[in-house]
């Protein structure tokens, strides 16, 4: 039976965009009508004479907008826009939890900055806070622990710090990737 729905039922999609044109591609598809999302966070740097507080993009080139894709060539014509991100020239919509999570951690007044994608590693989720529900991959950073949120479709990730104490571990299996890395840590640590 053919879905005559395809396309029809908005959802949030991933626009890859020309480097540094995140800001414009959300402004020019909010003037539009558009309903945009654009997580940001706060970085200092460092010049030679002086140091500024400056907001960036927590994924570099996508922005991320709902539409149902009968609108794909009006969002394909904004400047800046190169593609939506999909698999086989189709565009794949992004779970609605994975937006809403982080969603929570930009909401939140915690310290939040780009990470890299992890796929192996213990999920959890955190149980108490501003994230209360958020699931991710913990990983150990410089004493800090630190939630790793990803947005599958990317292949990006973002890093929160958290607490030991907020999150519990998921019942789910953990991958094979990471039992033969472990393995091998603990042959490492043994010998």
């Amino acid at each position: 039976m053919i879905n005559c729905d395809y396309g029809m039922t908005p959802g949030w999609y991933a626009l890859y965009t020309r480097h540094q044109h995140e800001k414009a591609v959300a402004n020019t598809l909010s003037a539009k009508g558009f309903q945009v999302f654009l997580p940001q966070y706060t970085v200092e740097h460092q010049w030679k004479d002086r140091r500024k507080q400056v907001t960036l993009p927590l994924f570099p080139c996508y922005v991320f907008v709902h539409t149902s894709l009968s609108q794909r060539v009006e969002v394909l014509r904004t400047p800046g826009v190169y593609q939506f991100v999909g698999f086989s020239g189709m565009p794949s919509a992004i779970p609605v939890e994975e937006i809403a999570a982080v969603r929570r951690v930009i909401d939140s007044s915690l310290k939040v900055e780009p990470h890299p994608y992890l796929q192996c590693g213990e999920r959890v989720r955190v149980k108490s806070g501003p994230l209360t529900g958020s699931e991710g991959i913990l990983v150990r950073q410089k004493n800090l622990c630190r939630l790793v949120l990803s947005i599958e479709i990317l292949n990006r990730s973002v890093a929160v710090e958290m607490e030991m104490s907020k999150v519990e571990r998921l019942a789910t299996e953990v991958s094979p990737t990471y039992l033969r890395a472990s393995s091998r840590a603990v042959v490492s640590s043994a010998a």
